[in-house]
Formats: C-alpha cells, structure tokens, sequence
C-alpha cells in the first residue's frame, strides 16, 4: 500500500520502541487482527420489502452492483412473529421489510442466490430464521456447515422497545441458548449470537449505556450456556455485536476500541476463554436510522457517509448504512445503491482503511477509549449488583431506561441542546424542501396477494403432516430437546410462524391470546 505520493504505507504504527499494543493482539483494543481490512469487510445493505419475491430482486440487485453479504429484515409481522392473514397484521404486510412465515417464503427469499462465498444475516426472529436459512441451504443442496452469516439475538430487551414477541423472558432467554447449541453443532460458521445493541440505542441512549447494556444481555447468554455445560471456546468465537452509530465521530471510534478490549478481558478473566477467536469480537454496525431525519432528507446521504468513516476507523467486519429515505420508508432502489456506494468510494477511493487503527496512539483517542472502558464497566456493575438480568426484565427496569432515555432525547432536540441541521437549526421552508424528496416519500403498498397467497396454502398443505410438526413443537417445549430443529421440522411440514408460537405460548401456559394463530385442528 502506498499513498498518492508514492509514500509506502506500513499494515498499522505502533511506537518506535516497540512498545505498546499491535493490532491483533490482546486486549485486541485495535482490532482482531493485524492486517488493516481494505476491501475485507463486509459491505452490505438491509433488504426486505413486500413478499419474498419482491425482497429476492432486491438481494439480486445488490448483490449484482457489488453488495458482498446479505442482511435481510422482515415486517412487522415476521419481526413479531405473526403471520401476514392476522387480523392484527393485514394493513401493513409487506410495509416495512418481508413478510415470511413458512417454508416456501424462504425458498423464494434465496432463489437464484448463491450461499457459496456470501454471508446471509438477519434480524427475523432466531429460531425461524435459523429454520428457514437450513430449509433453503437443504433445497440447495448446500452444507449447513459452510454456511456464513449472523442472526440477532434480543432476549431480554424486545418487548421493552422494539417488535414485542408476547412470549416470556424465560421462553426468549431459551430461544437465544437453544439457537446457539444449533448453529453451534451444525452450522459452526455461522454467528448464532449477535449481540444488537442498535435497537435498543436507537432509543435514545448514549454509547456508554449501550454497550454496557448489551454487556449485560451477553453477560447473561454467555453464563447460562456454561450452565448448561457448553464449552466457553465451543461456542464463543462464534458471538458477535452489531453496534448503533451516532452523530458523535471520535467517541463512535473509542466506543468500538473500548468494547474490543472489555469483550477480550471478559472472556479470558472471567469465563476463561482460552482461544484467541473467543476473546477477539467481531463488530458490526448500522449507522443510525434516529439520527436521519424527514427534513431536507439530502441531508442523510453526509451522515451516514461520517457515521461509515468512524466506523472503518474503529475497525468493524461488517457494515451497512441507513438509506437517506429511511425517515420515510424501507429504503428505495436508489437509497440501496448510494449506500452501497458510499462503502465503496469509502473503500477503493478514499484510501481511509489502508491502515488499521490510525488513530491507535493519539493521546486524544487513547484517553477517550479508557474514559469509555471505564464507565462501561462500571455501568455494569451498577446494573448486575441490582440482581439477576432476567428478574430485573421482569420487573419493567430495563424498560424505564429505554423510556427515559427516549424523553431524554426528545428533550434535547426539542430545547436545541442537540443540534440537528434542518430540524432545529437551519430549517429551510416546506416549498424549499424538494431535494431527494420524491425519491425518499415513495408510498409502499401492502402486498394483500401474498396474504391470500397464504390462507390459499393453509387449506392446500397436508394437514396430519402439518399436526404432526407442532407436536414437535410441544415436545421439544416440554422437554430440553432443542426448539430450533423442532422448528426445522415444522417448518419442513408446512406448519406457519404464527402456528409454532401459538404452540410454544399454549406450552407455557398462555390459554388465550389475540396474538394466537388459529391451528390446523382449530380451522
């Protein structure tokens, strides 16, 4: 590597003496490894929009200008675990990312895609995703074992602020387990635990309260896996953090050096990892959807391009940026590109990632990255002196910081303590405001085709078949087998979402739910 001017670039810079942390070594405070990642990571965008098919030319696109990973998100629905024939679902199917909820919705989802060489990520539900993705890998003839991706993993903070799954702590918290022990015996190069802390960022709170946050939630999943006698090294090199990406460039770079290293002491001091692989994180992001705005919405494309760069700094695996129409709507065929783009330019023409961790000895950084480390931790252990995770979920705590922390922001916007360029400074008239608009305000239709599509397959399937997956599903409930292949199977017999969840609430003693799907004996 060499500059312009023909300067020979080294692979990172460390003092003179030779003193002082390298990239690739512990704490791995400057990144996992010691190469910088030029053209390494993973350059994505987050696809989903209507029924499978339409969400399977948008993977097709992307993939096609260059995109070389795969994020999809499903609706509201799918992230809530419902089906799309839902009383509560059919006005906005297909609105706000896929609608998927059987098998066949995920054998349209890949069709025509390649799992060789790609990463397939997501953030549907675990256990279904993990389902579907072995479902379409089986249709493919593809090994489970050489698939490549990450599912997310939000235990103990979805019901408190994002797509409620009205199932217990307890259920989500098995759920989580039970994915990993799956990814980790048939697909062990797959991310079964991805730890996302955007979501729950998302609503307000700093950096120092989100990953001390999504500490704890780790914290937790790495503990009752112990407890279930796994080992720490089995499964570990294996879990990964998606972070959120504000406004605030240098302290987005110390947040990510900072999780590296408390990650790194965590699992060596306290777990006792002893592969390398289980105390180096993998880090991804999504630049932040909050900090985009329905104003002068041009204005998204330079945040999420100054969000990439601290991102790259801090050395993240994977990265995808939030399209400047996201204030409006799932992003449009022109948002995906310029995001994908931007990663691009970023890459190939800005020369910004041709050496690792070049802040790495800036007295600035340096102090920043211990200052954020320090009130981490502590954050921490102020939370876990309180009690069990779990119980605390239970008793509504986490769910007040997210509330207050929600005020707290609206606050700021609201008294102009936090500046944001055309909502509370520099506001331009209504009539002015057309840059990019019609662009950004295209409506999305609900897809009501697909939703018949589904009540015409409920009556076609092979009902006993079908009857006979979910009792698998409460089987596996009332025993320790585990849930995901018991999903595979349902799945496999035509069973819906909506379906299993019913099953899985009923196992646990929900009788009476509006969030129930009607079973097949039912109907």
């Amino acid at each position: 590597m060499k500059t312009r001017s023909d300067i020979p670039l080294e692979a990172s810079y460390s003092a003179p003496d030779g003193s002082g942390e390298n990239p690739g070594e512990f704490p791995f405070t400057r990144g996992r490894k010691p190469n910088p990642h030029s053209g390494s990571w993973i350059q994505r965008e987050l696809s989903g929009e209507g029924d499978a098919r339409r969400s399977n030319e948008q993977i097709r696109y992307l993939l096609e200008h260059g995109q070389n990973g795969i994020d999809f998100i499903g609706d509201a629905a799918t992230q809530s675990m419902l089906d799309p024939d839902h009383p509560l679902t059919r006005a906005s199917v297909g609105t706000q990312g896929a609608s998927l909820c059987r098998k066949q919705d995920y054998l349209e989802l890949f069709e025509g895609v390649s799992f060789d060489g790609i990463s397939v990520s997501t953030s549907v539900p675990a256990p279904f995703a993990l389902a579907g993705l072995t479902l379409a890998a089986r249709e493919k003839d593809f090994p489970l074992d050489q698939l490549r991706g990450s599912v997310l993993q939000p235990p103990l903070y979805m019901e408190d602020c994002a797509y409620a799954w009205h199932v217990p702590v307890e259920v989500r918290i098995r759920m989580a387990l039970d994915s990993i022990e799956y990814c980790t015996r048939h697909m062990p190069r797959y991310y079964g635990y991805l730890e996302d802390t955007y979501f729950f960022a998302e609503s307000g709170l700093t950096p120092v309260e989100e990953i001390a946050l999504g500490f704890i939630q780790l914290r937790l999943i790495v503990r009752r896996m112990i407890e279930r006698g796994v080992d720490v090294d089995s499964f570990a090199p294996r879990i990964a953090m998606l972070v959120d990406c504000g406004m605030d460039f240098y302290e987005e770079v110390a947040k990510i050096r900072a999780t590296r290293r408390l990650y790194a002491k965590m699992m060596r001091d306290e777990f006792s990892a002893k592969n390398d692989r289980s105390q180096s994180l993998t880090i991804t992001s999504h630049t932040s959807g909050l900090s985009l705005t329905a104003q002068q919405p041009a204005n998204n494309i330079v945040r999420g391009t100054m969000q990439a760069l601290s991102l790259i700094m801090g050395g993240v695996q994977a990265l995808e940026i939030s399209a400047f129409d996201e204030a409006f709507r799932t992003p449009s065929k022109e948002a995906h590109l310029l995001g994908l783009r931007t990663q691009q330019i970023a890459d190939l023409e800005s020369g910004v990632a041709r050496v690792a961790d070049p802040f790495g000895g800036s007295y600035f950084m340096e102090q920043l990255t211990d200052e954020m480390e320090s009130r981490i931790r502590s954050r921490i252990d102020e939370i876990e002196v309180l009690g069990d995770a779990e119980e605390l979920c239970r008793q509504g705590f986490f769910r007040d910081i997210f509330h207050r922390a929600m005020e707290d922001s609206h606050r700021l916007v609201e008294n102009g303590e936090l500046p944001i360029v055309g909502v509370n400074v520099h506001q331009l008239a209504e009539e002015d405001d057309t840059l990019l608009r019609d662009v950004a305000s295209g409506k999305i239709d609900p897809v009501h085709e697909h939703t018949e599509r589904v009540e015409k397959f409920r009556q076609s399937r092979d009902i006993s078949k079908t009857c006979e997956g979910l009792a698998r599903i409460k089987q596996a409930m009332q025993s320790s087998d585990n849930l995901v292949e018991a999903i595979v199977s349902a799945m496999d017999a035509d069973a819906t979402v909506g379906e299993i969840v019913t099953v899985i609430r009923r196992s646990v003693g929900i009788e009476s739910d509006p969030f129930d799907q009607p079973l097949p004996e039912e109907m």
